[in-house]
């Protein structure tokens, strides 16, 4: 008769534990199947990772890699994963809509000091980098506005009686400036006083525009950026500034908001 093969029980709970290793990966090691790895780690009262944290480990370890890392998804993809998630997101109930709210607030506070600085040390960063290239939604708009054959002056400069300010996206031929004003113009992110300097500005800077006889069209970023949120306030302006082509706005009838 046979002997049947035993299977070192310390073993595996060291390859699960200590070496990080899959059920997968230690059956396969152990020459037997991933339950009765599973059998082995229950009878030993250890908890088995679930499926996201097992993924998330193999990632981590280099035993597994990304199964959309390096890959390129098309432009129709992208919309239409961006469309999904969209309806996904209105079909919440507010209450739902807070519980997710709270799960990354939750996120935030748990986070030591550090990770808290490190995270808004790259927000920092990546304001200064809209400041020199523009925002998303502002090279967005402008790629979308050029492709329609709009001619577009990006970040005029140098034009209007206070040499300082510059205009996101300048439309000649429809004598229309475009600013694109994310969260940081209408809520505290970077404190109250930014706040108040960023309005203050806003504030300077529309009246210069109105009063060299333009349009204004203020985009203000209420929404989390999306691609979606970004083909919506497009089609919002492209209407608008249908509307400004056919008839020029009267004088006092000249700022807009989307």
């Amino acid at each position: 008769m046979t002997k049947k093969n035993t299977i070192d029980e310390d073993l595996v709970v060291s390859l699960y534990l200590k070496g990080n290793h899959s059920t997968y990966a230690i059956a396969d090691k152990l020459g037997t199947y991933p339950n009765k790895i599973r059998r082995i780690l229950q009878k030993r009262n250890i908890e088995c990772r679930s499926k996201s944290e097992a993924q998330s480990n193999a990632l981590a370890t280099g035993r597994s890699s990304h199964p959309t890392e390096g890959t390129t998804r098309s432009e129709e993809t992208k919309i239409k994963i961006s469309e999904t998630q969209g309806r996904v997101w209105d079909s919440l109930t507010e209450e739902e809509r807070k519980r997710r709210s709270d799960i990354g607030k939750d996120s935030w506070n748990q986070r030591d000091e550090t990770e808290r600085q490190q995270t808004l040390q790259k927000s920092r960063e990546a304001i200064r980098e809209s400041s020199r290239h523009g925002s998303k939604l502002e090279r967005f708009l402008l790629n979308e506005l050029s492709e329609r054959d709009f001619r577009v002056e990006f970040h005029k400069e140098r034009w209007l009686r206070n040499q300082r300010l510059q205009v996101d996206l300048y439309l000649p031929d429809l004598m229309v400036a475009i600013e694109v004003d994310g969260p940081s113009h209408f809520k505290p992110v970077w404190g109250m006083e930014n706040l108040l300097k960023n309005q203050k500005s806003d504030h300077q800077k529309t009246g210069l525009i109105l009063s060299e006889g333009l349009a204004l069209v203020r985009i203000k970023q209420t929404k989390k950026l999306s691609q979606r949120y970004m083909r919506n306030t497009l089609s919002k302006l492209l209407s608008l500034l249908s509307e400004i082509k056919e008839r020029y706005p009267k004088e006092h009838e000249r700022y807009f908001e989307i």
